[in-house]
């Protein structure tokens, strides 16, 4: 067992019959009473005055100011009283300190990394037990033993010499320095995502690219961080482009393409488009597919290759307005153009149609049962959907209509049965028609 680990527990396991332990105990119930009331005190402050653009630094901040405050008073409290007794108390107390602290920022940086969700809770329990499961085998004094059982399970990797200690370390180093990738990619996107000077579809190409950046940047450094050779990556890199030229040629060309589609600016997010029988609103674009909110609500996932080799229809490509159309019937009997006056100032009355360019109404044609009208409008807000528009616009041409007396004809047969003999009950009725 470590030296200092056993004199601990010794002076602990000592002063716990002693006048000692109360003091220890008193200036740790004491530190957490006045942490809680000055992190409560300047967290209530700091949130109410502080500008947005801090928010995140402070959200840190208050994550390990509790833990912080609190380790300060314990070393204040252990160098008030090491002249005069034992402090192993105040000394456990400080460790525990230290390691939740740890445990709320590296929390705090993963939640800001990742999206909620399964993945999330998961990684917090073991981020956690992992911090707790060190600190006890540091408590307990058996940590220096296991690294060196892990230190001595070794074995080569080609002509690299290997333990398993190294290996952990390696992974340790990859996953600390890949988070903090994402956590400066996330922070720098956040900024990219506000600046509106720039193009929306740079922006996300500029966070696509930044993102692989830095991850590449990370592995890299945290591969020679534990002295491995980074030229054996060249062999991986070489097996990588093996594996895209011949089994991830549709992945890697959904990946191409989504970097074409940014690039180009052929489509955005919030334009409205038609995908084969899919019509709706741009709501995300991602580097391998397109997510496509209709107006029912739901959403459909397309790959970026089938936008590029399939005819997309953009209805906000030049101008975020679209036109929506409208087919109107009336009798043959009815003033067609007082019909076409009434539906002309209702549409110009609703207030999601547009005055400029001003609705129209035409007719179309003469059908079976009566005249066709069509009435053509411009909506500044396409997204929001035009089968409520169209409702209303339909009842309060209904309602127009029966008040100047003009009426929407139904469909009509006129059936004439030529050169059929009559029967004799037939023709004794003609025969008395005609009589009268």
């Amino acid at each position: 067992m470590n030296l200092e680990i056993q004199v601990i527990w010794q002076e602990a396991l000592a002063d716990m019959s002693k006048p000692a332990a109360l003091w220890q105990l008193a200036i740790i119930v004491t530190a957490c009473v006045i942490a809680w009331t000055i992190n409560g005190a300047l967290r209530a402050y700091v949130m109410r005055n502080a500008p947005e653009k801090w928010k995140l630094g402070i959200g840190g901040v208050n994550r390990v100011l509790f833990p912080l405050s609190t380790l300060i008073l314990v070393e204040i409290g252990i160098f008030a009283l090491m002249h005069w007794q034992h402090v192993s108390l105040l000394k456990l107390a400080s460790k525990l300190l230290l390691a939740m602290a740890i445990i709320r920022l590296v929390v705090y940086a993963v939640r800001y990394i990742i999206a909620p969700g399964g993945l999330l809770k998961t990684l917090e329990n073991t981020i956690s037990s992992l911090i707790w499961l060190v600190l006890a085998l540091h408590l307990s004094g058996v940590l220096p033993e296991v690294l060196n059982a892990l230190a001595n399970v070794k074995f080569n990797v080609g002509k690299n010499p290997m333990n398993l200690l190294l290996v952990l370390q390696t992974i340790l180093t990859i996953v600390v320095t890949i988070l903090i990738a994402l956590w400066a990619s996330r922070f720098i996107e956040n900024k990219l995502m506000r600046h509106e000077h720039l193009n929306m579809n740079m922006r996300v190409v500029l966070t696509k690219l930044l993102r692989i950046f830095l991850l590449f940047v990370a592995i890299l450094i945290a591969l020679s961080a534990v002295g491995l050779d980074i030229t054996l990556l060249s062999v991986f890199g070489g097996a990588l482009g093996v594996g895209l030229g011949f089994g991830l040629q549709r992945i890697a060309s959904n990946y191409v393409s989504g970097f074409i589609i940014l690039l180009d600016k052929s489509m955005q997010i919030g334009d409205v488009i038609t995908v084969d029988s899919h019509y709706g609103v741009v709501s995300d674009l991602r580097t391998r597919y397109l997510v496509l909110r209709k107006l029912d609500g739901t959403e459909v996932i397309i790959p970026n290759e089938a936008l590029i080799i399939n005819p997309v229809i953009n209805h906000s490509f030049s101008d975020h307005k679209a036109r929506v159309q409208m087919p109107i019937q009336v009798s043959y009997e009815s003033a067609v153009e007082r019909a076409m006056q009434l539906i002309q100032d209702i549409a110009m009355g609703h207030p999601r149609i547009l005055k400029t360019p001003a609705p129209v109404t035409q007719i179309k044609g003469f059908g079976e049962s009566g005249i066709d009208l069509m009435l053509s409008m411009w909506i500044p807000d396409p997204e929001e959907g035009s089968a409520a528009l169209q409702s209303e616009i339909y009842l309060e041409i209904w309602r127009a209509f029966q008040a100047n007396n003009i009426s929407i004809p139904f469909p009509q047969r006129e059936v004439r049965i030529l050169n059929t003999p009559a029967t004799p009950e037939v023709s004794q009725e003609i025969a008395k028609e005609q009589g009268r």
